[in-house]
């Protein structure tokens, strides 16, 4: 089979990150993950006094751009990439609540976007890769082989985040996080750069009512089908 780069975009909350992790295991890709990259910047400005409350100091966060370094790294306990901002790692730290009630606002900024899509854009120069994110399909990886677009009802997508981070042993409301996924939605599909969008050639997986074992068999597929056309 020839190596394609796979674009998957989509929703926040509807389990993008673990169909293409589990896919790229499947399939020996290298996966990535466009989303905990805009989760690392927002730790990193939550960390370094850049947002304060609802407020982002942007020309700070401009200038200091440079000074943020993402990377992954396999973790054979878990069995997939674990993300690393300056060499450390902080995969359980971005998924907190406290970083998804500010990365979009982080993810809308022009220079912020300019620079992961750079970063992005050198990781799959070679083919053989899965991201995930809210534009890759459109802006990161326009010509890629195989486009998914994922959705879900809100409140499923909430059900599911709440289900996280219960599990995680976190305190956390419901309805707070049913806000959140809404808000977020919004504040993706109507900023003014790289909004999320479906691309014109992407197939669309609405995943409300399918187990992991459905998405993966459906990916599989998908995958197949293109590879080998």
């Amino acid at each position: 089979m020839k190596k394609i780069t796979i674009a998957i975009d989509g929703y926040s909350s509807c389990g993008k990150s673990t169909m293409a992790k589990d896919l790229a295991r499947e399939i020996g890709y290298v996966y990535v993950d466009s989303g905990a990259m805009y989760r690392a910047v927002t730790l990193y400005a939550l960390d370094n006094g850049i947002i304060q409350g609802d407020e982002i100091d942007e020309e700070r966060l401009r200038a200091e751009m440079g000074n943020i370094e993402i990377s992954f790294q396999f973790n054979p306990e878990r069995g997939r990439p674990d993300t690393y901002l300056n060499g450390v790692c902080v995969e359980d730290r971005i998924r907190t609540l406290e970083v998804s009630n500010h990365v979009s606002p982080i993810a809308a900024l022009g220079f912020v976007r300019e620079a992961m899509v750079r970063q992005q854009q050198r990781m799959g120069q070679e083919g053989g890769i899965i991201m995930d994110g809210r534009d890759i399909g459109t802006t990161v990886f326009p010509n890629a082989e195989l486009k998914i677009f994922v959705t879900a009802s809100a409140e499923i997508r909430a059900q599911r985040r709440y289900d996280e981070l219960k599990a995680k042993g976190e305190q956390c409301d419901f309805q707070e996080i049913l806000r959140n996924v809404e808000e977020r939605d919004y504040i993706d599909t109507h900023r003014e750069i790289s909004p999320l969008r479906q691309a014109a050639d992407a197939i669309v997986l609405d995943n409300s009512h399918m187990t992991i074992d459905e998405q993966k068999g459906w990916l599989i597929g998908e995958y197949i089908r293109v590879a080998c056309g």
